[in-house]
C-alpha cells in the first residue's frame, strides 16, 4: 500500500530571535507542496495549522531571560508531540512544518513515544546550547540538547521518557557556527558531530551513509529534523540565521536521497524557513524539493 504523508504545520516564532518563521508553513504550501506529494503516488492528508500563541499575545519575557517564552513554547510542543504520536499510532508519515527549530522538541518527541528512534539533525547550528550556556534565551537555540535530556522540565519529558533519542543515536550534519561553551558541551555528549569539514573531506555521500549506520544502531527508523539554514545562503537566503559556507543544492538533494533510500525514515520536519527574508519564494520552493526527495522522488 502507498504510505499516507500527514502534514501538520506550526507556525511557531516563539523560539526565534527574528520574526517571520512562522508564515514558513504557509509559504512551503504555497510552493505547491500537496499537489507534488500527490505525484510520486502518496496518500495525503493535511491537517491545516496547530494553534500557536503569537508574540503579540504572549508576556514579553525579561531581557536577561534564559527561557524566552517558556510556557507557551512548552505548550505547543506538547499538543505537537500528542499529535504526531497519533500518527505513528496510525501508521502515517508524519511531516511536520514550522516555524523555528523549537517545534523539534514536539515533533522528535511524538515520533520517539513508545519506540526506540534515531535522530538525524541536519543543520548549520548545533541548537546544543541549555539556560546554562545560551547566549541569547532562544530556545530554538537549545531543541536538540533538550532532546536528550538536557533541559527544562516542561519540555524533556514529552516523549514520557528522558532522554527523547539516546545521544549515540543523534547524528548532527553539517554544523558550522557554534556558540563556545556549546562547542564544549558537543564535545562530551556522545552525539555524533559532522562538521562542514567532515563534509568537504569525505564527501556527503559518505556522511550521510555514516550518519544513518549510527542513527539506525538498535533503532525502529529515525527522525529527520531539516533546518535549511544548513544549505549555503547563496542558494537558501530565507532563513533567519543564515551561515556562509553551506552545503550546496545538490548536496542537500544527496542527503535527502540517501536517507530515502535507507528505507528508516519514520518522520520529518523542516524549519525555519523566512519568507519575510526570502527571495521570491525561493527558500520554501527549495525546502519542498528536498521534501520530496527525502520521501523517495528520484531522477530516474
Amino acid at each position: 500500500m502507498d504510505p499516507t504523508v500527514t502534514i501538520i504545520g506550526v507556525p511557531i516564532d516563539l523560539g526565534a530571535g527574528r520574526r517571520g518563521v512562522d508564515m514558513g508553513p504557509s509559504a512551503m504550501r504555497y510552493a505547491g507542496l500537496h499537489a507534488r506529494l500527490e505525484t510520486p503516488g502518496y496518500h495525503v492528508r493535511d491537517l491545516g495549522n496547530l494553534s500557536v500563541p503569537m508574540v503579540e499575545t504572549s508576556a514579553t519575557p525579561p531581557p536577561a531571560a534564559r527561557l524566552r517564552y517558556l510556557e507557551p513554547i512548552a505548550t505547543v510542543c506538547a499538543a505537537l508531540a500528542e499529535s504526531v504520536a497519533a500518527m505513528v499510532a496510525a501508521g502515517h508519515v508524519p511531516l511536520i512544518l514550522s516555524g523555528d527549530h523549537s517545534l523539534a522538541i514536539g515533533s522528535v518527541s511524538g515520533s520517539a513515544r513508545d519506540r526506540d528512534l534515531g535522530l538525524i539533525w541536519i543543520d548549520a547550528h548545533a541548537d546544543f546550547n541549555t539556560a546554562e550556556t545560551t547566549p541569547s534565551g532562544n530556545i530554538h537555540g537549545m531543541s536538540l540538547a533538550t532532546l536528550v535530556g538536557r533541559g527544562h522540565a516542561l519540555l524533556t519529558g514529552l516523549a514520557h521518557r528522558v532522554p527523547a533519542v539516546r545521544p549515540e543515536r543523534v547524528a548532527l550534519i553539517g554544523v558550522r557556527d557554534l556558540d563556545p561553551l556549546e562547542r564544549a558541551a558537543l564535545r562530551t555528549s556522545g552525539l555524533h558531530v559532522f562538521t562542514m569539514h567532515e563534509i568537504d573531506r569525505q564527501g556527503m555521500a559518505a556522511v550521510i551513509e555514516e550518519a544513518v549506520r549510527r542513527a539506525s544502531q538498535g533503532a525502529a527508523g529515525f527522525h529527520v529534523s531539516l533546518d535549511l539554514d544548513v544549505v549555503d545562503p547563496r542558494e537558501a537566503p530565507g532563513v533567519g540565521t543564515p551561515v556562509f559556507g553551506g552545503i550546496s543544492r545538490r548536496e542537500a538533494h544527496l542527503a535527502m536521497e540517501v536517507l530515502a533510500m535507507s528505507g528508516g525514515v519514520r518522520s520529518l520536519d523542516v524549519v525555519e524557513v523566512n519568507p519575510i527574508l526570502d527571495d521570491r519564494n525561493t527558500t520554501a520552493e527549495l525546502a519542498v524539493e528536498l521534501i520530496l526527495s527525502a520521501l523517495g522522488k528520484r531522477i530516474l
